[in-house]
C-alpha cells in the first residue's frame, strides 16, 4: 500500500476511535477518498446533501463521545456543511469538518470556489487550520482530535488543498489521551459540603457534561445524597429520571412564571456541567446577572465558560461528574432532629408539584386534525425502556420536551441549536451507532423537506427506524409568533406539501398515513414492533398549538 498524507490523516483518526465518516464526495479531496479504500474498518456513509451529512456527524459525535467526522468539497460543499459547525458549537459536540481546498499554488487568488475558511468559520469553530505541507497532515489531525474533545467540546475545521493529499509521508498512530479529571482542593470541597448542609432551598442545575458513562448515576447519587431537587438545562431531559421525586423539570423556552418564581426562592444553586446560556438562564435573568442573590456554584471544565456571565461564589473549572462524586463521599446528609423526613421535603415537594402540573398530558379533541401530544403519549406507552428518540426543531416536538417522562437509558437526541433538518439525519447516525436499540424520529413537515432525503440510507442499509412526520401544512413555530405579534397575518408560513406517504413508499419503505385520532394508539403500538424502515405521516392539528384568541 502506498502510504500518503491522506493515509496519515485517516490513520490518526482511526487510532483515536473514528470508525465512521459521513460525506458528500468532491473532486477537491479525491486523495482522501482514495485512501479510505485502504481503511476497511472505517464505515463510509455517503449522503445526499452536506447539511444531512453534517447533522449525522454531529449526532454521531454526541453518541460516541469522540469527534464525528464530516468530509466535504470546497466552496458550495463547505457552505452547505456550515450548519453542522454551528450546531456542534451550540450543542458542545466534538466534530471534525475536513474540507478539500483548491490547489496550494492558487491559494488567495480568488480561484474557482475558493473560500478563506478562517474567516468563514473562525467565529464558530474552536480551531480552523489550512494545511500547506503534506508532512503537517498527521499533526493537524492529532491536534484536531485534542481540540475538539477538550474543554468545551466543539467543532474543528481542517482544510486540505487537493495537491497535498497524495505525497508519501510517515504515518504515525498518535492517540490523544484525555486530560486527567481535576477537582477543587479539599478545603473547597469541605466548604461546599458545609454550604449544602446549611442550605434550606438548594437547587441543582444539571447540564450536558453528565451525558457520559457514569454521569447519570453520579447526578442521581448527588441529588439523593443531599435531598436536592434537580432541574436540567435546555433539551437535556434524559439526564435524570423524570419520574423521580427530586426531578423538578427543565429550563427551556417557555417556563411558567410560577415555576420560575419558585426556582428564584432557592438559596444555593449548583450549576454543574452547563454553560448556563441565555435559554437556561431565561434570558440571563435566573439567577440575577451579574451577581446572583443565591450562593452560586458554577462548575464546568472550561475557564472561558466559568465566570463568563455570572460572578459565582464558587467558580470551579473542573469535571462536574468528579465533583458530584466528591460531594457524595462519606456519610449522607441527614436531619439533626431525628425525624424521618428531611426539612427540605416541602421545598422538594413544591418544585415537584410545579413540574407535575406542567408535565400532565393534555386532553383535547381538535377539529382540524390529530393532537400530536396523543402520538407522543402512545410512543411513551409502547416504546421500550431503551428507546432513543431523535427530534427535529419545531413546535410539534413540545410533547417530547414537556410531557414525555424520560427514564434512563432512554435518550433524547435534539438540537440545542434549534436547527431544522436535524431529525432524520440524526436518526440514521443513531441507528448506525446503536443497531440493537429502537430509534424513532419525530419530524415536522418543514424540517423533513430540508433533509428528509437522507432517509434513503435507512432503506439502503435496512435500518429499522420509525419516522413519524407531523403534517400541519405550516412552519408552525413561526406561525405562533406571527399570531402573537401580528394576529391573523400569516404571510410566508403556510406550506404546500407533497404526498409524504407516497414519497416514503417511493423510497422503498413501509409507509402509511394516520388521519383518525381513534387509531393513534393502535397504529403506534403496531409500528413500534416493526423490524424494517417505516414511515408514518400524521395529519396533525395546527389550531392546538396557536395562541388562544
Amino acid at each position: 500500500m502506498n502510504r500518503s498524507s491522506s493515509h496519515a490523516l485517516l490513520g490518526v483518526l482511526a487510532a483515536n476511535g473514528v470508525d465512521r465518516v459521513f460525506l458528500v464526495p468532491g473532486e477537491s479531496y479525491l486523495g482522501v477518498l482514495d485512501a479510505l479504500s485502504d481503511f476497511e474498518a472505517i464505515d463510509v456513509v455517503t449522503c445526499r446533501h452536506e447539511a444531512g451529512a453534517g447533522f449525522m456527524a454531529v449526532a454521531d459525535g454526541r453518541l460516541a463521545r469522540r469527534p464525528g467526522v464530516l468530509l466535504v468539497s470546497r466552496g458550495p460543499g463547505a457552505a452547505n456543511a456550515s450548519i453542522a459547525v454551528h450546531t456542534a458549537q451550540q450543542d458542545a459536540v466534538p466534530l471534525i469538518l475536513i474540507v478539500g481546498q483548491i490547489p496550494k499554488r492558487d491559494l488567495r487568488r480568488e480561484a474557482f470556489q475558493e473560500i478563506d475558511y478562517q474567516k468563514m468559520f473562525g467565529s464558530i469553530a474552536k480551531w480552523v487550520f489550512e494545511v500547506t505541507d503534506p508532512a503537517q497532515v498527521a499533526e493537524a489531525a492529532f491536534r484536531a482530535v485534542r481540540v475538539a474533545t477538550t474543554g468545551t467540546p466543539g467543532p474543528v475545521v481542517l482544510v486540505l488543498p487537493e495537491d497535498i493529499q497524495q505525497q508519501p509521508v510517515p504515518c504515525p498512530a498518535w492517540v490523544a489521551r484525555p486530560h486527567a479529571p481535576t477537582l477543587p482542593d479539599a478545603a473547597t470541597v469541605a466548604d461546599l459540603r458545609a454550604r449544602l448542609r446549611a442550605a434550606q432551598r438548594p437547587l441543582i442545575l444539571a447540564g450536558g457534561s453528565f451525558d457520559v458513562p457514569g454521569g447519570h448515576e453520579a447526578l442521581l447519587a448527588l441529588a439523593e445524597f443531599w435531598q436536592c431537587p434537580v432541574v436540567v438545562s435546555f433539551r437535556r431531559q434524559d439526564l435524570f429520571p423524570n419520574g423521580h421525586a427530586l426531578y423538578a423539570g427543565d429550563l427551556g423556552l417557555a417556563n411558567p412564571a410560577a415555576q420560575l418564581a419558585a426556582f428564584r426562592r432557592s438559596d444555593l444553586i449548583l450549576a454543574l456541567g452547563t454553560r448556563h446560556g441565555d435559554i437556561s438562564s431565561q434570558g440571563y435573568s435566573f439567577p440575577d446577572l451579574p451577581m446572583p442573590a443565591q450562593t452560586l456554584v458554577h462548575c464546568y471544565p472550561d475557564d472561558r465558560v466559568v465566570g463568563q456571565h455570572y460572578a459565582a461564589e464558587f467558580g470551579l473549572v473542573c469535571d462536574p461528574v468528579e465533583l458530584a462524586r466528591a460531594l457524595t463521599e462519606g456519610k449522607a446528609w441527614a436531619p439533626t432532629d431525628g425525624t424521618a423526613a428531611p426539612p427540605r421535603s416541602d421545598w422538594c415537594g413544591t418544585l415537584r408539584t410545579h413540574y407535575e402540573n406542567i408535565a400532565a398530558w393534555p386532553s383535547r379533541t381538535p377539529a382540524d386534525g390529530i393532537d400530536f401530544n396523543d402520538v407522543v403519549r402512545a410512543l411513551h406507552r409502547h416504546g421500550p425502556q431503551d428507546l432513543i428518540v431523535t427530534v427535529d426543531a419545531g413546535t410539534f416536538a413540545v410533547p417530547a420536551y414537556r410531557h414525555f417522562p424520560w427514564t434512563p437509558p432512554q435518550r433524547l437526541m435534539a438540537p440545542l441549536s434549534g436547527a431544522m433538518g436535524y431529525g432524520v439525519p440524526a436518526a440514521i447516525a443513531t441507528q448506525l451507532r446503536h443497531p440493537d436499540r429502537r430509534v424513532v424520529c419525530l419530524v415536522g413537515d418543514g424540517g423533513f423537506m430540508m433533509t428528509g432525503n437522507e432517509m434513503i440510507a435507512a432503506v439502503e442499509r435496512q435500518l429499522p427506524i420509525l419516522f413519524i412526520l407531523s403534517n400541519n401544512a405550516s412552519y408552525a413555530s413561526i406561525r405562533i409568533h406571527q399570531d402573537r405579534e401580528y394576529p391573523g397575518r400569516h404571510r410566508g408560513t403556510s406550506l404546500f406539501n407533497p404526498d409524504f406517504t407516497a414519497l416514503a413508499a417511493a423510497f422503498g419503505m413501509r409507509s402509511q398515513r394516520l388521519d383518525d385520532a381513534s387509531q393513534v394508539d393502535r397504529t403506534i403500538a403496531e409500528l413500534i414492533e416493526t423490524k424494517v424502515p417505516a414511515f408514518l405521516e400524521v395529519s396533525t392539528s395546527l389550531q392546538v398549538v396557536l395562541p388562544a384568541r
